[in-house]
């Protein structure tokens, strides 16, 4: 038996593997970082072979309550992601299971690769309502892509929205979710994209972390900085992926933006808004209810009763990508979040919260967006 992950995303230490039923893993920590979760290897060799394979240092994990009731992905063709028996006893994460053939792929969620990233730009760039900017260079020298989509007509007057996604690079559904979100927004048979665009030019980041997702990070990039507490000291030698696009929506504008995340430990679908910046607006506010109240009818996956604890007025957190932006743009601001284990009013005990269903939460929040359209019309 063989365990590798010298691969794009691949994350892990093998410490023993000389008994299949007692291998001995441990993740590696973003660099210069303490954080790490992310797994992602493969195991060759095993055939019928029972395994369990004990990742022991998840106790010091970054959200090590989220591996509580959750179950590891795992793939034979890199493509239709599964879940196995998983067990979690506050130290030691134990995946038990017997691969049916000589190579299967072990990771926390269905990983979306830089691979994958460039074949969605290329995808998205042949359509004739996209036009792509390459905002600048990560510090490991990839490219931050931009999307601008629009349909070209009376474009001064549209409204300017910003979708984000995966500032976090180990919360991959984020970018199956923006595969979903670009495969309905570029379909020009989509009487609901269509219409959007009559109104809206959207400006879109699917992947805000190329290097850290190459590198199998948790939650920051090759400096060690977590992106999502950049946004008010953003610098090109710390954290250039914020700065370049900051300043791109400084130049173009915004009138509602969305942050894509993943949560280790909530089992729901959910979004979290900017109650707490200095300057509230309650029309900003009103929008961003009708937004949630929206998505609720769009989407089963969708609810709002478990979420994030709102923040106290004047007490939000002003490094945060969502709260920095509703308080300088002044416009409707959200972070939208997907469980790593699954949806539990909704749950799927073969796949559980797949990249698939991401997809379809994805394009739902575009019928959402519709349905709320006069109201972003009038507060432009």
């Amino acid at each position: 038996m063989f365990i590798s992950s010298n691969f794009d995303s691949g994350n892990i230490i093998v410490t023993s593997l000389d008994d299949p039923k007692n291998i001995q893993l441990e993740i590696k920590k973003d660099n210069q970082s303490d954080f790490y979760q992310w797994f992602h290897f493969r195991l060759t060799g095993a055939a019928g072979v029972p395994c369990k394979l004990n990742i022991t240092n998840a106790g010091g994990a970054a959200y090590a309550k989220g591996y509580n009731g959750y179950r590891a992905c795992a793939s034979y063709d890199r493509e239709t992601w599964f879940r196995v028996d998983t067990a979690f006893d506050g130290e030691t994460l134990t995946i038990d299971h017997t691969p049916e053939v000589d190579s299967i792929y072990y990771a926390y969620f269905a990983p979306y690769s830089m691979e994958r990233h460039a074949e969605l730009i290329c995808d998205a760039i042949a359509s004739p309502l996209v036009t792509h900017t390459m905002l600048g260079h990560t510090l490991d020298g990839q490219d931050m892509d931009l999307l601008k989509i629009s349909d070209g007509v009376n474009d001064e007057s549209k409204l300017k929205c910003w979708f984000i996604a995966r500032q976090h690079p180990g919360e991959t559904m984020a970018e199956w979710w923006m595969e979903g979100f670009l495969e309905k927004l570029l379909d020009d048979s989509d009487p609901v994209s269509r219409k959007l665009l009559q109104s809206c030019i959207f400006y879109v980041v699917p992947n805000m972390n190329p290097d850290g997702s190459k590198r199998g990070h948790l939650r920051t990039n090759a400096a060690g900085a977590n992106l999502n507490r950049e946004w008010n000291c953003a610098t090109m030698e710390h954290s250039p992926e914020v700065y370049l696009v900051l300043k791109a929506q400084e130049e173009i504008g915004m009138d509602f933006h969305m942050d894509v995340h993943g949560d280790e430990e909530l089992p729901y679908n959910f979004i979290a808004g900017f109650e707490g910046i200095p300057n509230l607006s309650q029309t900003h506010l009103k929008l961003y209810h009708s937004y949630q109240q929206a998505l609720l009818k769009r989407s089963p996956d969708f609810q709002a009763e478990n979420g994030y604890p709102v923040d106290p007025p004047g007490k939000a957190d002003m490094s945060i990508g969502t709260n920095y932006l509703a308080e300088n743009f002044r416009c409707p601001s959200m972070t939208l979040e997907m469980p790593f284990k699954d949806n539990d009013d909704m749950p799927d005990d073969v796949f559980g919260w797949s990249a698939e269903r991401s997809m379809h939460l994805g394009r739902a929040v575009l019928t959402a967006l519709l349905d709320v359209l006069p109201q972003l019309k009038n507060n432009k």
